[in-house]
């Protein structure tokens, strides 16, 4: 067997004081596995991947190793060496027959996935040290800029990164990478035939237009007061989480394969209010009724019934007021952590108070939609955030909103990837009824009142990633619910439409 070239003093010293835990063993004998067999790398590479070695040396050659078997090319000892025979940490350990003495003294391949999961863990533990070091550095610091309150957030976010990716800052990485990763969206999206490639909202012609909601997206939810922002997020949420299924993955983790756990930030509502909403719908019981008490035995008994229900159903609502968008982070973070999360609900946006004070609402509005943004892409969830429109709309004599009407609207309209707006025009007609005596003004508004009872459109205004366009539902505002729209082709076939 071969005997491999010591690593300069110092540098394996595990568990002595003053080192950083790492095993410069391990990291030898999982690399001299890859070398002798490049089928070990399915088995560990869900477990380590390169910044997780301790030297660096090895770090470039573990990188290059997955870079060569990804392509399907060997990956060994001669191939490797074109490639590093001018590295200088290379030629401190030997040159390029250092890797034939990794290949040589490697023991045994089945043992390959252990060294993996040690390599792994040491890091965590590195990067553990690295952080607390950190936190204490800041702390001991009395900054004026620095309050102990977004210390706290920043070290939490840093934690959870951790947890999840085994990293705290990603950093760049290769195009390979990514190219990679945009193939394996692009298989899962044909193997799906030309089902969803989000979570469905429940919407028939609503999930056809988007695709449904797509991982990492910002939606904006926009409307004036009264067209029925929240109806419409209650019930998609509730949609998302009553068809709530976990499964095994195509990755072979565990998650959900169907709906999805969703968080609700409700800064307007109290959690009772928002969860008498969804019970009137799931109950079909008038949301006044409700309120006021006024049900008959068999409306109660069917709202029981639906509470009943809906108890196991994964859907989690935070009504603290003015949330700081640090703290509104935190808490989606710690409900990924503790529950899962697959989907959150932001009502509404101007709600959201900024981290720190700005000197414009622009700007704090500006923080706050890429603090959203943000969330989508940490947790690697849609966020659905609703918004307000401007008092323009009413102005003009076409009532339908569009991206000028969105308050502050630069900041909202640039981060988002998607812009829907609400609009019934059911509610503006209804506020244009002409006097009993002006007969034909009278018929004219009740045949228009007819066309466009229980009937709501969103609209599309922008999609980073799809067409702009309409999309018609029904609403029925007893219990503030939305649905799919049944068209005058369909009639037939009314009971398959909600």
């Amino acid at each position: 067997m071969n005997e491999i070239a010591p690593i300069p003093p110092g540098q394996d010293k595990t568990g002595e004081s003053g080192a950083l835990p790492h095993s410069i063993d391990a990291e030898q004998q999982l690399l001299g596995a890859l070398l002798t067999n490049n089928d070990v790398y399915e088995r560990i590479s869900p477990i380590v991947q390169a910044p997780h070695f301790y030297e660096p040396v090895h770090q470039r050659i573990f990188e290059l190793i997955a870079t060569r078997i990804q392509k399907n090319t060997l990956a060994s000892p001669v191939t490797l060496k074109a490639f590093l025979e001018d590295d200088e940490g290379l030629k401190e350990l030997g040159g390029p027959a250092y890797l034939a003495r990794l290949a040589g003294a490697a023991i045994s391949t089945y043992a390959a996935r252990d060294y993996a999961q040690m390599i792994y863990d040491f890091a965590i533990r590195r990067e553990l040290i690295r952080l607390g070091n950190d936190i204490s550095d800041r702390a001991t610091k009395v900054e004026i800029g620095s309050e102990p309150r977004e210390q706290i957030v920043e070290a939490e976010q840093a934690l959870y990164m951790l947890g999840e990716q085994g990293q705290v800052d990603k950093g760049f990485q290769s195009f390979l990478k990514a190219v990679t990763d945009a193939v394996s969206v692009a298989n899962a999206a044909y193997k799906r035939d030309g089902g969803l490639a989000g979570l469905s909202t429940g919407l028939a012609d609503m999930d056809k237009k988007l695709g449904g909601l797509h991982r990492s997206d910002l939606l904006i939810l926009a409307g004036r007061p009264s067209m029925g922002k929240t109806s419409l997020a209650t019930n998609v949420a509730f949609n998302i989480a009553r068809t709530y299924r976990r499964g095994a993955l195509p990755d072979g983790g565990e998650g959900a394969v169907d709906g999805g756990v969703v968080g609700f930030f409700s800064l307007e509502m109290s959690a009772e209010q928002l969860a008498a909403r969804i019970l009137s719908e799931a109950a079909e019981v008038p949301s006044e009724k409700i309120r006021s008490g006024q049900m008959t035995e068999v409306e109660f008994r069917r709202f029981v019934e639906a509470a009943k229900e809906l108890e196991a159903c994964p859907l989690y609502i935070d009504d603290t007021p003015a949330l700081p968008i640090s703290q509104l982070a935190a808490r989606a973070r710690r409900l990924k952590r503790t529950h899962g999360l697959d989907a959150l609900f932001v009502d509404y946006l101007q709600l959201v108070r900024p981290a720190t004070a700005k000197d414009s609402r622009v700007n704090e509005v500006s923080e706050i939609t890429q603090g959203l943004k943000a969330i989508a892409k940490e947790l690697d969830i849609p966020v659905v955030a609703l918004s307000q429109l401007s008092r323009q709309v009413e102005a003009r004599e076409d009532k339908r909103p569009q991206l000028s009407d969105l308050r502050e609207s630069g900041s909202i309209e640039q981060d988002a990837d998607v812009v829907m707006f609400v609009f019934r025009e059911e509610y503006y007609a209804e506020r244009e009824k002409p006097s009993e005596d002006k007969l034909d003004e009278m018929a004219k508004w009740q045949e228009r009142m007819e066309a466009l009872h229980g009937k709501a459109e969103v609209i599309i205004g922008k999609q980073r990633h799809g067409p702009i366009g309409n999309v018609e539902l029904s609403f029925d505002g007893r219990f503030t619910r939305f649905g799919n729209l049944v068209k005058p082709w369909q009639q037939g076939a009314a009971g398959d439409f909600g």
